[in-house]
């Protein structure tokens, strides 16, 4: 569902205003708000036909907007980079957004989970009560300028929906472009190049929160005739990919629940937690995978596959599963005795033939090990374009405090180009937010000093 804005009237080919935002996501929309509050007249630019539109996809299920959990541990949740991002947290956290939402009308409530929603879970009308808010303040918006970098003398170029380029003269800039997920709703990366022309430092972008291939492990070595090829030549073959064809066929698209996930990578960072997360046609994703994928992501990237283990039956311990495992099941076939000893069938079960075979189901002792330990090697994460959120963009040494680029004095950066992640739960949204707080504060004080 869109939300539509009025656009300015574009009917001049050149602008010169105070401050030119790019972006019309949170982060662009809230630097609007700090601005427009202040009495700045504010021209908000949008490649896209309407704005937040990865807003809107996130609240397709039920907008998740900030987490309950308190300030400390909610810091945590963006690893190395707490130092930077907790300031902003500070200043503008989950109990202001939820104070800042009902200002809109939009009461919110706290899930079983802790995730904050709005009451009737939709993304759409928060963001029709923001819009409405903003044009009454006075925010300008272009829409259909897609953002073609700097002219030579420093203004801004879009290519505007008349098909003519258009140029803007601003006193200050807000970028809020987004990272490089899910580009057919704006986010697509392609601001990288015109900052790093700029001289502003941009780490590369990496998928986070995003799913992953798992390493196919029933085809031999050579097998293929690509791989005897390759091994003929001396290289080694690429490792092959996905579940196998019965499995995929069978299981793809349904959850693991209940069940525990845990991981310690080659420098010694640690994970586990309890949740759940799916099978797809090639390996996994979900919840459980997005909180632990930064750690699978870089141990891939150093090494070339990460391994996880999966406890598929987190409440019984391993001397309860060994016990039920051996108990005697009479004429009863594996598959009925699992399930009426210990609830295993289905995609649980599913997964342990896929790793043991017919012949180590029915070794107790490796059986009962799998249930609660069982490995799982990763060897890709899936493209940048699926995952729901990027790492990498903006790097912090390259902007103060403010948010303003040391390299292009008067233009600020917010939101998830920059170079932060976080899990999902409402700690993306919330940041991003908090971010564009700041750099709209950072823009009023550049103009404040007269520049």
């Amino acid at each position: 569902m869109n939300v539509a804005v009025p656009p300015a009237p574009d009917t001049v080919a050149d602008l010169r205003c105070d401050v030119a935002i790019v972006g019309g996501g949170p982060a662009g929309l809230m630097a609007a708000e700090v601005l427009a509050q202040a009495g700045v007249v504010v021209h908000l630019f949008d490649a896209m036909p309407s704005v937040g539109r990865k807003f809107l996809l996130a609240g397709k299920g039920g907008l998740n907007l900030t987490h309950s959990e308190p300030h400390a541990p909610f810091a945590t949740r963006f690893a190395e980079r707490q130092p930077q991002v907790e300031p902003w947290l500070t200043a503008f956290g989950g109990p202001e957004i939820r104070a800042w939402a009902q200002g809109l009308g939009v009461e919110t409530f706290v899930g079983t989970s802790g995730r904050v929603f709005p009451s009737d879970m939709k993304a759409a009308p928060l963001l029709r009560a923001w819009l409405q808010r903003l044009r009454g303040q006075g925010v300008l918006f272009h829409m259909r300028h897609r953002w073609l970098g700097w002219a030579g003398d420093g203004a801004l170029r879009f290519a505007a929906p008349s098909g003519d380029d258009r140029v803007v003269h601003a006193r200050a800039v807000v970028l809020a472009l987004g990272g490089g997920s899910w580009a057919r709703l704006g986010s697509d990366g392609a601001w990288v190049p015109f900052l790093a022309e700029r001289g502003i430092a941009v780490a590369p972008l990496r998928p986070a929160n995003c799913g992953f291939d798992v390493l196919r492990g029933d085809v031999p070595a050579g097998e293929t005739r690509r791989a005897f090829l390759q091994e003929l030549i001396g290289r080694t073959p690429e490792p092959a990919t996905g579940w196998t064809p019965h499995f995929a066929e069978r299981f793809a698209g349904q959850p693991f629940k209940t069940v525990a996930l845990a991981l310690t990578d080659s420098q010694g960072r640690t994970f586990s937690r309890r949740g759940e997360f799916v099978a797809t046609a090639t390996g996994v994703e979900g919840s459980l995978v997005y909180a632990a994928s930064h750690l699978l992501r870089d141990e891939i990237q150093a090494h070339g596959h990460a391994t996880f283990h999966l406890d598929l039956l987190p409440d019984h311990t391993p001397e309860r599963v060994l016990m039920e495992v051996r108990h005697p099941r009479g004429s009863r076939s594996l598959s009925s005795h699992l399930k009426s000893r210990l609830g295993l069938d289905g995609i649980k079960a599913g997964i342990l033939y896929e790793h043991l075979g017919k012949d180590g189901v029915n070794d107790p002792v490796a059986l009962a090990h799998a249930i609660k330990a069982l490995p799982i090697t990763v060897i890709a994460a899936r493209p940048l374009d699926e995952a729901i959120s990027t790492a990498g963009g903006v790097a912090f040494e390259a902007l103060d405090a403010h948010l303003m680029a040391t390299a292009a004095p008067g233009v600020f950066c917010a939101g998830e180009m920059l170079d932060w992640e976080a899990p999902t739960g409402g700690y993306l949204i919330t940041a991003s937010m908090a971010s564009g707080r700041v750099a709209g504060e950072g823009a009023l004080r550049w103009l404040a000093q007269g520049a």
